[in-house]
């Protein structure tokens, strides 16, 4: 489906990114990842994804905080495997707390990691999607991007401001061949997730599993974890010709969280 297209994944070492790279190297993409981790694991999901799916892997280490290394990236990703098809936007940090106790650090780093690294992705890979007359942009906004919980402002305002910039990158891309779409899952229990159910488990002297059976019913009603593997089957579809005019889309994938 995917054969001679390539796909940056931005965040793709681990949780979701990583399931988005599989599933996209086993429909014949290529694959430039990106993301922190152990050297080891990281060069060994690299090799994997080569050797299982037969396609051409590549990793770069940079700093989704820092436009400078993010056009290293792009740049290294081009020379490796040529103008980029797919562009997924996952990368994501967060900080959990009362906005008036919020560390202004922490607020810049969020923001330029989970909002402004997407708009530098984009305009860098934008003009050759273009050029080809074939393109996928996918940000990986939240839930957080359609409604507001406490305590997250910084998350909250970052991922709202992706759902924003996804809109806006679909008009400019409008009849050029390129799409841009954004993901909006509800509770996936990534790394990210897993300290928030260790805080509540830790607050309330709860074992994990009743810890995470209250976190994700609180605001889900179908009361399970979006899985990974649902958002990158998500993300696989709109790569595909039936997705061709979906653009500027924010899709849930939420069990129900934000019909409330």
């Amino acid at each position: 489906m995917l054969a001679g297209k390539t796909a940056l994944i931005t965040g793709s070492t681990s949780g979701i990114g990583k399931a988005m790279a599989e599933t996209l190297a086993a429909a014949g993409a290529n694959v430039a990842l990106n993301g922190f981790g152990d050297a080891a694991e990281i060069e060994a999901q690299r090799e994997s994804l080569e050797t299982q799916f037969q396609v051409k892997a590549s990793y770069h280490a940079a700093d989704m905080s820092k436009p400078a290394e993010i056009e290293a990236m792009m740049a290294a990703a081009a020379d490796t495997h040529g103008p980029i098809d797919i562009l997924i936007n996952n990368a994501g940090i967060q900080h959990v707390s009362d906005i008036a106790d919020f560390p202004p650090e922490r607020w810049d780093a969020i923001i330029a990691v989970n909002l402004s690294s997407a708009f530098h992705t984009t305009r860098l890979a934008l003009p050759s999607m273009r050029e080809a007359g074939w393109g996928r942009i996918i940000n990986v906004a939240s839930v957080h991007g359609l409604v507001a919980s406490k305590h997250k402002s910084a998350y909250v305002a970052a991922k709202h401001g992706i759902v924003g910039l996804t809109k806006a990158t679909a008009l400019d891309a409008a009849g050029s061949g390129v799409t841009c779409n954004a993901l909006c899952p509800g509770w996936v229990l990534t790394a990210l997730v897993q300290k928030q159910v260790d805080a509540l488990a830790e607050q309330e002297g709860l074992d994990q599993e009743t810890a995470k059976t209250r976190l994700v019913s609180e605001k889900m009603p179908a009361s399970q974890f979006v899985t990974p593997e649902q958002l990158a089957g998500l993300t696989l579809f709109l790569c595909g010709p039936n997705a061709d005019q979906m653009s500027g889309a924010s899709l849930p994938v939420d069990g129900a969280w934000t019909a409330q």
